[in-house]
């Protein structure tokens, strides 16, 4: 054989060589990518979770604030109206349901402060817990 043919063999060879080393190579960077994609997969999932209970906590702060505001400008109205005294009334908001309890000098004081609640747009529901104070 001649030395240009023995060369081009043994190019060949180490090119064959080198070609199933790649291969094997490019197995165990399929794995490592799988592995990375996985990875990739659950911090995706991870992050997601967080933002939802992120929603949620907000969510809840928010309705939290919204029923603090509903009480507060209830407590306000009733203050300002001649009719009722803010001292014989409690006025508690959770979900926008307003809850009113208390003794208070007349039917017309219940009324009154229904119907301030009821005015309130935010207002879910009013429950009415309020009582006329007895005569003795």
């Amino acid at each position: 054989m001649n030395v240009s043919l023995k060369g081009l063999i043994v190019v060949f060879s180490l090119a064959a060589v080198l070609s199933l080393a790649a291969c094997k190579q490019e197995g165990q960077a399929e794995k490592a990518g799988q592995k990375v994609d996985q990875a990739v997969e659950q911090s995706g999932k991870k992050i997601d979770q967080a933002v939802e209970q992120a929603g949620k906590k907000i969510e809840k702060a928010k309705d939290n604030i919204d029923d603090t505001a509903i009480t507060a400008k209830i407590k306000v109205e009733i203050a300002n109206d001649p009719l009722l005294k803010v001292s014989q009334i409690t006025v508690s908001t959770t979900n926008g349901v307003v809850r009113l309890s208390g003794v208070v000098d007349s039917q017309k004081s219940i009324d009154r402060a229904l119907e301030i609640t009821r005015a309130n747009k935010n207002v879910q529901s009013t429950e009415n817990a309020l009582v006329v104070k007895s005569a003795n």
